[in-house]
């Protein structure tokens, strides 16, 4: 990768760290504790139980994402980045743009 392609993933990846840190702000606020008088019925306090674990795991993944992503902007300059961590090949241009925080090409990641 070229110096103008790593200046555009490092601009791609603090972009995509702010939507993460703004995505976990949102999901702090809606994975709050439901409380008891919120509801007005049975089935209500249980759609707001239901939703409220569905933002508690998005906000754990924001919060996953978010490191990965730090990770990555710290080493986006050495030269060991873009190489697949399980098998040393590099992983295609394309693939580090698009999701900048994973450290292994497509055929690796097929095996998991």
């Amino acid at each position: 990768m070229d110096d103008e392609g790593r200046a555009e993933l490092k601009k791609k990846i603090v972009e995509e760290i702010e939507v993460q840190k703004h995505l976990i702000e949102t999901f702090t606020i809606t994975s709050k504790p439901v409380a008891p008088d919120n509801a007005i019925g049975r089935l209500t306090r249980m759609e707001a139980l239901g939703s409220q674990g569905i933002s508690e795991a998005s906000l754990n993944s924001s919060k996953a994402k978010l490191l990965k992503l730090e990770k990555a902007l710290s080493k986006v300059d050495l030269p060991d980045f873009g190489i697949c961590a399980r098998c040393a090949n590099p992983i295609p241009e394309g693939r580090i743009m698009l999701m900048p925080e994973n450290v292994l090409c497509v055929s690796c990641a097929e095996k998991n």
